[in-house]
């Protein structure tokens, strides 16, 4: 591995700094904007924005008790903390992108790359772009 590779990939510290709010430097912004906008970007944020609501709970995992007590300790606080985080998924991630200098917008552009010939069809057949807002 070369110097500029070493030097555009979070160490340790840095990467579990930057997973729960640290902007890391400008040179790091490749790396933050695939981390952030890339190929498993939402189940990769899911899942760090679960952790600390995981660790919350192992402990409540050691009382004597039935499984049952155990599960209706622990999951009346982790479906609904999960839940959130897969529904506040892309405002968190843009967010992220917009504090370290990204666009906003890369956090649609898988959509938008895998959706191109459905909108090129739509515009071809009826003479104007297809409505990305929903209108």
């Amino acid at each position: 591995m070369s110097d500029a590779q070493r030097r555009t990939k979070p160490n340790p510290l840095q990467y579990v700094a930057y997973s729960y709010g640290y902007t890391l430097p400008p040179e790091m912004n490749d790396w933050v904007r695939n981390d952030l906008a890339g190929r498993g970007a939402a189940l990769r944020t899911v899942v760090r924005a679960s952790i600390p609501c995981v660790l919350m709970l192992v402990p409540f995992l050691f009382i004597p008790t039935t499984l049952y007590v155990h599960m209706s300790m622990t999951l009346p606080i982790l479906i609904p903390f999960v839940y959130f985080a897969i529904a506040l998924n892309k405002i968190y991630r843009r967010s992220r992108l917009k504090r370290h200098g990204l666009d906003p917008d890369l956090v649609d552009e898988r959509a938008r790359i895998r959706d191109a010939a459905m909108h090129a069809e739509y515009a071809a057949k009826h003479g104007r772009p297809l409505p990305r807002d929903g209108r």
